[in-house]
């Protein structure tokens, strides 16, 4: 019988050489032939899997350029996790903290990678909305707004949702970029723009700790705001809100205690 200690020996090999076989040799005893099987197959896997989970990341980049980055990947990162609904999880730690940035890479690529995994992370998300006590056709007025625990707010320097092969930003946005990424009742990911107040109302939203209405939140916007016209930001205020709610960012209203 084989020594077990040889053979994770001889696992660590074979899986250092998988990793980089430019710069770590094969473990003795196996033909190339049979190792080159290996080789390709897990690089391409691999490749194949995060072209479709960052699919604009993968376009903006050349097929060699895009293959490098998943060689670093492999050569560089050491995953926390074996599954596969998380490997989007893993490459973006990887390009946050493990990834050697060049003068040749887009200034907006953490950015638009953070915005796919967002994208995905949705999708496969196992939350759920707890309904009890919530009016889905609440006064979101007068009766506390809820938002979805499938709706994440998120702030970016670059126009993440606007990046594609017809619009590369060299510079950050004169104002942040303010998102809202939904998985509706239907499971269709989505986002919508949000300007600096209605991001900033969804955010009163989530952290409402004292389950203060929606006129109430609104009116203590305009006064941060300095805003002239309170009765006029109420009626856009509420526009806005019902928006988010037909979008399922909120998913009702409950009364106020």
């Amino acid at each position: 019988m084989a020594d077990s200690g040889d053979f994770r020996d001889k696992q660590r090999a074979f899986a250092a050489h998988i990793r980089d076989p430019n710069n770590v040799s094969a473990p003795g005893g196996i033909e190339d032939r049979r190792m080159a099987i290996y080789r390709d197959l897990f690089f391409n896997n691999l490749k194949s899997l995060l072209s479709n989970m960052f699919p604009v990341l993968k376009k903006l980049h050349t097929p060699e350029a895009w293959a490098r980055m998943i060689r670093q990947f492999m050569i560089r990162h050491r995953a926390s996790t074996p599954y596969f609904l998380q490997l989007p999880q893993e490459f973006l730690a990887f390009l946050q903290d493990g990834y050697e940035m060049s003068d040749d890479d887009y200034p907006f690529l953490l950015e638009l990678a953070h915005y796919e995994y967002a994208e995905l992370a949705l999708s496969v998300s196992e939350a759920e909305n707890d309904m009890t006590g919530i009016d889905p056709g609440g006064d979101l007025l007068l009766q506390v707004p809820v938002k979805s625990q499938l709706a994440w707010t998120l702030a970016y320097e670059y126009p993440v949702h606007r990046i594609s092969t017809e619009f590369l930003p060299e510079e950050p946005g004169a104002a942040p970029t303010y998102l809202a990424v939904y998985r509706d009742r239907n499971d269709k990911v989505g986002f919508l723009e949000l300007n600096p107040v209605t991001a900033g109302l969804l955010d009163a939203i989530e952290n409402n700790e004292a389950n203060t209405t929606g006129e109430v939140l609104l009116r203590q916007l305009a006064e941060k705001a300095r805003y002239a016209d309170v009765d006029a930001f109420i009626q856009h205020g509420a526009a806005a809100l019902q928006e988010m709610l037909q979008l399922d960012i909120l998913v009702g209203a409950t009364a106020p205690e």
